[in-house]
């Protein structure tokens, strides 16, 4: 099988991204990467994917990254009880799915290598743990592309949506309001409000009114913030101290809860729960979640195609 193409250009002329054209990449090479493994090895698996991060959040009407974005990551979904089970096989997958990495983004200047891969994912089930997969750009164009590996066939955004009571669990590390303040390291703290940004607006439309209308004010003025451009460490700080003294964390942890403790699954002990509830999403929380995150990339695919080539970028 050829190795897939981008169906527009990755990278603008000031080095942006472009998420609508990195997210259907990403699903053409799982679908490449299904079809060489059975060709090659002898093994059928199903493969989605999709962007990992919510980068897709922070871009203007086309899909363009508002600034630039040094760290790819995608979010790959597996199913259990297959070959790839045992060691031997998944090697054989990563060595696949490397080398189609590869191929699809070398005509966007990109030289990828894998470096490493297995690596746990903190807060993922304890049985059958989110993994990595690492590959670095030769070129300095990105820094890495990074892969997280999780084990149960879905849809990329029901993935999305399920990672997200894992990564409620990581931001709280540093958000807890009776642990207060933890984090000192601007760049650290830079990428924790990124992620609370993301967080929310992934969450919002299955979130209580009371809590949007709390949260919602502070986190477009954090966005704003973000789009001027977020350097100074003593702003970074105070913005860390205003997020956590908001309880923003302990409102996205309520609103998950409000939908998975209903099926006797605790949000706050992700990893303990059974395999087959990896990548689960409820039917109600889907039918609030899953239509914003498509109509996002609805409207990329509308204006990108309304818009001369030379400008779709």
């Amino acid at each position: 099988m050829e190795a897939p193409k981008a169906s527009g250009p990755i990278f603008t002329e000031d080095d942006r991204l472009n998420l609508y054209y990195v997210n259907e990449l990403y699903a053409k090479v799982a679908e490449c990467v299904s079809v060489r493994m059975r060709k090659i090895h002898n093994i059928d698996v199903p493969i989605t994917s999709g962007v990992w991060g919510g980068t897709y959040l922070i871009t203007d009407l086309r899909g363009k990254s508002l600034r630039r974005i040094w760290r790819l990551y995608c979010i790959v979904n597996l199913p259990q009880n297959t070959p790839l089970d045992q060691h031997k096989n998944m090697e054989k997958l990563v060595r696949v799915y490397s080398k189609t990495f590869a191929e699809a983004f070398q005509p966007s200047g990109l030289d990828l290598d894998l470096k490493m891969w297995g690596g746990r994912l903190p807060h993922t089930n304890k049985f059958r743990p989110t993994i990595t997969m690492h590959l670095e750009d030769a070129t300095r164009k990105i820094h890495w592309l990074r892969s997280l590996i999780v084990w149960n066939a879905t849809t990329w955004e029901q993935s999305i949506i399920y990672d997200s009571v894992r990564l409620v669990k990581e931001l709280k590390n540093s958000l807890d309001i009776e642990r207060g303040p933890v984090l000192t390291d601007p760049k650290t703290i830079k990428f924790l409000l990124q992620d609370v940004i993301i967080t929310y607006y992934t969450l919002e439309k299955a979130a209580p009114r009371d809590f949007v209308e709390h949260a919602g004010p502070i986190i477009a003025d954090l966005n704003q913030s973000f789009i001027e451009g977020l350097f100074d460490p003593l702003q970074l700080r105070d913005l860390y101290h205003k997020i956590l003294e908001n309880a923003l964390v302990h409102g996205y942890e309520q609103t998950l809860a409000a939908y998975y403790s209903t099926y006797g699954l605790d949000v706050t002990r992700v990893e303990d729960w059974p395999v087959d509830k990896i990548n689960w999403v409820p039917d109600e929380l889907q039918e609030k979640l899953v239509p914003p995150i498509q109509d996002i990339f609805a409207t990329f695919k509308s204006n990108l195609d309304a818009a001369p080539q030379s400008q779709a970028g």
